[in-house]
């Protein structure tokens, strides 16, 4: 069964750079995947759906969903306060 997203990104390695996938079926899943990439400073190369890259538009939101789950992970341990509280008072949506 051919995966409905593929994230590709770019792992920097000392004397190249390696690319790799990562596949699934589930949303959410696909939308939590990007945030790790960009905890971890990795380049995202595409974003697929069904084989097809997402248009501009499409992949700046999964982007922005990324890094607003990023933000909202790093304020909630930095603050030490809940999720809920955390959307309360710096509304990202968690």
């Amino acid at each position: 069964m051919i995966p409905e997203y593929t994230i590709e990104y770019l792992v920097n390695f000392k004397r190249h750079p390696e690319t790799c996938h990562c596949n699934g079926d589930d949303l959410v899943a696909c939308a939590e995947f990007p945030a790790e990439v960009l905890e971890r400073g990795c380049q995202i190369r595409a974003i697929r759906h069904e084989w097809l890259d997402l248009t501009r538009p499409e992949f700046d939101k999964m982007i922005k969903l990324a890094a607003g789950m990023l933000a909202a992970k790093s304020i909630r341990s930095s603050l030490g306060i809940s999720t809920e509280e955390e959307h309360y008072r710096f509304g990202f949506a968690s």
